[in-house]
């Protein structure tokens, strides 16, 4: 046999969802959506429906002894994706309560055949299937009953050449069932509370003819209905080319005393880390990095999971927010995962067609994180800072230091081994005043100045003064004598 036969995948109208499963649901295939109570599998059913179902290719809704169908639709109808118009044309619901209850196999499949064969559907949906099945099981009943039911059924839907999902309340029973066994996808919901979170995620347990992403993935239900939040590798068609020129050209950061201490400016696709204790002026920083972009015509966005940016001193960050050419991504939610910050970042790249993004800081952002996602902070930073650069973004994160003024460290969740360049700024005492020093620690690739420089902030921004000269200054403490400092002759220009 020398053709091969095409399968058609169908969109399934959930953001993420496609991706995870290869492409779509393969059109025909006899799938089961399983999980606990409240976890999303009807709301999902729903979802796909109304996105898949036409006139000509209608979906059938068959509800069992879950929700009647009235108490269902009134809160689906919730979503943005219920279309109402579409009920009883595109979409039909039919509620099989009362054969179900008599607990005869048999005797529901006639009626499903029934319901059939009045309006042939290309989408079958049973909610809850899961009630079918404890229905017909009392004491003595033959185990052989149910696999048979679902055989039937299964060979059914093939004929009828509909795709089918059945719902089903199932938890720890894959082994044992023959549902799982007859099913050619099984779609697996699952939900935690964590604290004061909800943490809900999808696996796609199986999917005959098709690869699909493996592992726990995680989704949200919003007004809008369910998002996936699937890992991202390649984030823009031009990614190859953009990662190509990663590092080729120079952008400034918006002080230029400090781009000739980079080296020339921070590479273009860069990821740089800006670490030190509270107050000494990384946001700040940061702000200015996203300023000079909007400045050149180059628009940014902020993930700020501290303070947020409406609420900032930085009136210039402020007004560019408020003028759209910097977007911000709320992030107060106590359930994120990295793949939905990602997400939504790289949506508002997309959106602005932005070159630069600020996350700030690292530390509050681990916080931010679902005690379940903290596990792997590391290794999901990795695949955050991999997509944005290889997209052609270049990345600023700060990340908070303890004050500790002889402990010269760069970050205090083991980040700084990810970004290709790292700043440093630290406090250090000189005649019981505390002044801010700043260090380019790495570049990667690149030359870079080494020196220690003393810099202080006002309403115009940060500002570089000069280089330290000193042992006790370098290695913080409290020095035994005065260090001089040499002064700059222009703080925005060439340090002398």
């Amino acid at each position: 046999m020398t053709t091969k036969v095409t399968i058609h995948r169908l969109a399934t109208g959930v953001p993420g969802l496609d991706t995870i499963l290869g492409g779509g649901v393969p059109e025909l295939s006899f799938n089961l959506i399983a999980g606990a109570s409240g976890c999303g599998k009807t709301t999902l059913a729903h979802q796909m429906m109304f996105a898949m179902a036409t006139v000509e290719r209608p979906a059938l809704y068959l509800t069992v002894l879950g929700e009647p169908p009235l108490k269902m639709l009134r809160y689906q109808q919730q979503f943005d994706f219920f279309d109402g118009s579409v009920v009883g044309t595109a979409v039909r619901f039919v509620n099989l309560a009362e054969v179900t209850l008599t607990g005869d196999f048999d005797r529901v499949l006639e009626c499903i055949v029934a319901e059939v064969e009045k309006n042939p559907p290309a989408f079958i949906f049973v909610d809850s299937f899961r009630s079918v099945v404890l229905s017909g099981l009392p004491d003595n009943n033959e185990p052989n009953k149910l696999q048979k039911f679902v055989q039937q059924l299964g060979m059914l839907t093939v004929s009828w050449q509909a795709t089918t999902f059945l719902l089903g309340e199932y938890l720890s029973e894959i082994d044992a069932n023959p549902v799982f066994a007859i099913a050619d996808g099984l779609f697996w919901l699952r939900q935690s509370v964590q604290r004061n979170s909800m943490v809900r995620k999808i696996q796609i347990l199986k999917m005959r003819g098709q690869p699909t992403i493996p592992g726990l993935h995680s989704f949200r239900i919003q007004r809008a209905g369910i998002e996936v939040f699937a890992p991202v590798s390649a984030p823009i068609a031009n990614a190859a080319l953009a990662f190509d020129e990663r590092g080729t050209t120079r952008m400034s950061v918006g002080i230029a005393a400090l781009d000739k201490m980079l080296g020339g400016g921070l590479p273009v696709g860069y990821s740089l880390m800006v670490a030190g204790p509270s107050g000494s002026g990384k946001s700040i920083l940061a702000a200015t990095f996203l300023a000079e972009g909007v400045r050149i015509g180059e628009a940014g966005v902020i993930a700020a999971f501290e303070q947020h940016p409406h609420r900032g001193r930085n009136r210039m960050l402020v007004d560019c927010i408020e003028a759209g050419e910097i977007g911000v991504v709320e992030a107060s939610s106590p359930d994120l995962s990295i793949d939905e910050i990602l997400v939504l970042l790289l949506r508002e790249t997309r959106r602005l067609n932005a070159k630069r993004v600020v996350i700030d800081s690292l530390s509050s952002f681990e916080l931010s994180l679902a005690p379940t996602f903290r596990d792997d902070f590391r290794e999901s930073m990795l695949r955050l800072i991999t997509a944005l650069t290889r997209a052609g973004v270049t990345v600023l994160m700060t990340s908070e230091l303890e004050d500790r003024y002889t402990d010269l460290r760069f970050s205090s969740n083991g980040t700084a081994f990810l970004t290709d360049a790292i700043i440093v700024q630290r406090y250090i005492e000189v005649d019981s005043r505390l002044l801010r020093m700043l260090v380019v620690v790495k570049v990667r690739g690149s030359a870079h100045s080494n020196q220690m420089r003393e810099f202080h902030i006002d309403d115009a921004g940060i500002h570089i003064d000069g280089m330290l000269t000193g042992q006790e200054g370098l290695l913080g403490g409290r020095p035994t004598h005065k260090l001089s400092v040499h002064k700059v002759v222009d703080t925005h220009g060439d340090i002398e």
